[in-house]
């Protein structure tokens, strides 16, 4: 009994000391008065060196690994796990309808209608590589992501039209990437304060 309990103790002892480490260490090196992770409202998309205006939305930056499952011969009860191929899901990129056409630009190297007989796609010109920056309130740029290797899957020029809900006109671009990266050179910078 007094062996279990030291034990206890001393597993106590461990977790107050994981907890005190723990809450002395900073997520915001640069500015540990912050609290508060990051919004998700100030970001810039850009490509072929430009900001493209009016994006309002970018779905999430997910990638995933096949998980392959394996037995050796001899040990017939275990399955070990190993990776496969590591896939990056497609990112979504909306904007409200407007007189700027980078969205449809880009769509027609993929596909142009009416376009001769073998030149419907622009097979040089077609991918591209994607950069998203997401700023802090201050607009201090806070990290960055490179999406490589992209292309438009599926272009929609024109949402919904329904005279009985306000709103307004939204394009989608759908992109395939071969992988994204995050732009280590972009640090935490100093926020300004009063």
């Amino acid at each position: 009994m007094y062996r279990m309990f030291a034990c206890a103790l001393a597993g106590m002892s461990l977790c107050l000391a994981v907890a005190v480490t723990a809450a002395q260490a900073t997520e915001f090196p640069v500015n540990p008065a912050r609290f508060d992770p990051y919004k998700n409202f100030k970001f810039r998309v850009k490509w072929d060196g430009h900001f493209i205006d009016g994006v309002s939305k970018v779905s999430p930056l997910t990638r995933s690994t096949q998980v392959i499952d394996y037995r050796e011969g001899g040990d017939a009860s275990t399955v070990h796990r190993s990776t496969g191929i590591t896939k990056f899901e497609k990112v979504t990129l909306e904007r409200g309808l407007t007189q700027d056409t980078a969205f449809e630009a880009w769509a027609d190297l993929v596909w142009k209608n009416g376009a001769p007989a073998g030149q419907e796609i622009a097979l040089a010109a077609f991918r591209k590589d994607v950069v998203v920056d997401v700023y802090n309130e201050a607009g201090q740029l806070v990290t960055a992501y490179t999406l490589f290797r992209c292309w438009p899957s599926e272009y929609t020029a024109l949402s919904d039209l329904d005279a009985n809900v306000p709103g307004v006109l939204v394009q989608r671009l759908t992109l395939v990437c071969e992988g994204w990266d995050r732009d280590r050179s972009v640090v935490e910078p100093k926020e300004p304060g009063h």
